[in-house]
């Protein structure tokens, strides 16, 4: 692995070896398109909604009644909810760097108000939850296995480190109240300290990245003992068994992400930080591998992971029920984040492919066209069209019918929103030779590579609509421009124009690279093949035989009933699909009536927007 020696990116994940080294939202900028739309609205409603619900629920005033000494009368909330209020946070974190927030901005204001309420509330050891540990409550500690303490101080060291990275200056107190935690942790559960782990992981990718972040390799080293103690059997026995805490086998002998879904992403995410930063390419092959048949047998075409509803977990191989996907947004999260490591520690073009399946088809479906209301599950086929959720009200957390705006476990708006807030660095990358675009969206580029030649580009693309992606030099330099081909595009073509002339050729999914001395003005212009296809099921999956879907490019496309004119259930094909006036149209046959007709599908990420409807993604052919 390349170690790196550049200024820290204002980038979720920094490395200090790998492939690849991020670039951070110092240096590249989404300009608009599909998901500079999406964090327009996530920064102008979903923030102040997220900000509003953690008022009213009473979760962020728990920290108010622990410095007033109160607790635990009035505390509302489940155990977890401390957790909210530190994703929420980050992401008002990443957004001040996105837009450049400044000192008087509202932003800003918001964040240190809330920073000094977390504060108020944290103990002189460093301690801080509101649900343990004061008279009336459970002692600390004593609850690992449902408690989330550690859970909850995990988020707040990933709030911590997007502070450190975006506004390095600020006096707001919130890295002293990481840092003083973290060595209470460190304290705590140190090699001659409890011998235990949390039941959810998440301190670990938190540790991990705060330690990155301070320089203190002892928060990676504090990591690596809790990824090292999964496997041991310490949380006990359940109905649903260890696995459900990636508890029944080590994190180097399992075979593949199981269990919770959430929980499992977390600590695979983790474990990659600790195999990157111990250089053990042991423990990183075996989570490779577990990524590949994770990929391979127990995720759904969306990229959605999790087929259990009980227990929020995966099933075992080929186990993927379209009308029990539950499909856990937070898991598509953290299933981006697990992605994104092995990406920047091997450069395999694979990983971003999922990310770009996982974020158009998972994370973008959650939040509603008006950023207050979110999917929590996201199921593949909708059997009810359900009843529209109160405004008001607070859902039950499964509930798929259509969005709601709040949850009694509401662990995915603050997670959504700090993913949109922080998305720009995930579009690309850079080695000591040059850059690296990994996800397409309209963008400016700014770096500087390690031997301080400076690397400036636009991004011109309509993408996913449209499939040609633009890119523009506006400095001139000489270095490697990669680029990203994704595994459907067979038939993309790569087209540079300079002064010297334009030439083209065909290029093969994977990656494609273009070494020269660029000056201003030259584009290189990737054209992927945007064409509806057909996409049939790996016949092990025994739920969705016979079935096939209909895709576009990243884009996963659904049949709803608004359309059909009749439930989906009803539905045949009866052709191959078409476009229609922009939109993937596809023949089908009602089986009542025989009678045929071509209906508009939508993309899936926009279904349930039009209100109430059945749903499905699989369509049968016979």
């Amino acid at each position: 692995m390349t170690m790196f020696d550049t200024t820290t990116p204002a980038a979720p994940v920094v490395p200090t070896r790998g492939r690849l080294r991020p670039l951070g939202l110092d240096e590249v900028s989404i300009t608009g398109g599909f998901w500079g739309e999406r964090q327009a609205v996530n920064g102008s409603a979903t923030l102040a909604h997220i900000e509003s619900r953690l008022e009213s629920e009473g979760w962020l005033p728990n920290f108010d009644l622990a410095a007033a000494g109160s607790l635990p009368a009035g505390r509302r909330g489940r155990e977890f909810s401390d957790s909210e209020i530190y994703k929420y946070l980050e992401a008002l974190a990443w957004e001040i760097g996105r837009t450049d927030a400044g000192a008087d901005d509202d932003l800003e204001r918001r964040f240190r108000r809330i920073v000094e309420r977390v504060g108020a509330a944290q103990e002189p050891d460093g301690y801080l939850d509101t649900m343990f540990g004061r008279a009336g409550q459970d002692e600390r500690w004593t609850a690992l296995q449902w408690g989330h303490e550690l859970y909850c101080l995990g988020h707040l060291f990933q709030a911590a480190v997007a502070r450190i990275r975006t506004r390095p200056e600020a006096d707001d107190g919130l890295i002293d109240i990481a840092r003083r935690a973290a060595d209470l942790v460190c304290r705590e559960f140190g090699a001659d300290g409890r011998d235990a782990i949390c039941g959810h992981s998440e301190v670990e990718v938190g540790l991990a990245e705060l330690g990155r972040a301070l320089g203190e390799r002892r928060y990676i080293d504090q990591a690596a003992l809790f990824v090292e103690r999964h496997g041991r059997g310490s949380l006990g026995e359940i109905e649903w068994g260890r696995s459900y805490f990636q508890d029944d086998v080590s994190v180097r002998d399992a075979e593949a992400l199981r269990g919770h879904a959430v929980r499992a992403n977390y600590l695979a995410s983790g474990a990659t930080d600790v195999a990157v930063e111990r250089d053990d390419a042991a423990l990183l092959d075996a989570l490779r591998g577990q990524w590949d048949r994770t990929v391979e047998r127990r995720t759904y075409v969306t990229g959605g992971q999790g087929s259990h509803h009980q227990d929020e977990a995966f099933g075992d191989d080929w186990e993927l029920p379209p009308d029990r996907a539950y499909s856990e947004t937070c898991a598509g999260i953290g299933s981006v984040m697990f992605s994104w490591r092995l990406l920047l520690a091997t450069g395999e073009a694979q990983y971003a492919d999922l990310i770009e399946r996982t974020l158009f088809n998972v994370v973008a479906t959650s939040p509603g066209s008006d950023g207050r209301s979110f999917f929590y599950a996201n199921t593949l086929h909708q059997r009810t069209p359900g009843i529209p959720a109160d405004p008001d009200a607070t859902s039950p957390r499964a509930s798929s019918s259509l969005r709601a705006p709040w949850f009694e476990v509401s662990c995915c708006p603050p997670n959504v929103a700090r993913t949109f807030a922080s998305l720009a660095a995930y579009v690309a990358t850079a080695d000591d030779d040059g850059v690296q675009l990994h996800q397409y969206a309209p963008a400016q580029v700014r770096t500087s590579l390690p031997d301080g030649r400076a690397v400036a580009f636009d991004v011109a693309t309509g993408y996913p609509v449209d499939g040609t992606i633009r890119i523009t030099v506006v400095e001139d330099a000489e270095f490697v421009l990669t680029l990203r081909v994704p595994s459907w595009a067979s038939g993309a073509a790569l087209r540079v124009t300079t002064g010297a002339g334009v030439s083209e050729e065909p290029v093969l999914p994977g990656t494609v690279a273009v070494e020269r001395a660029f000056r201003v003005g030259d584009v290189v212009e990737l054209v992927l093949p945007l064409v509806a296809r057909v996409s049939t099921p790996d016949p092990m999956i025994d739920a969705v035989r016979g079935c096939v879907v209909v895709e576009r490019g990243p884009e996963v496309w659904a049949l709803e009933s608004v359309d059909f004119g009749a439930d989906v259930a009803e539905a045949v094909v009866a052709g191959d699909p078409v476009e229609v006036e922009g939109r993937v149209a596809l023949p089908l046959r009602r089986r009542s009536s025989g009678d045929v007709a071509t209906v508009p599908l939508v993309p899936y990420h926009d279904w349930a927007q039009r209100g109430p409807s059945t749903m499905r993604v699989w369509v049968p052919t016979v």
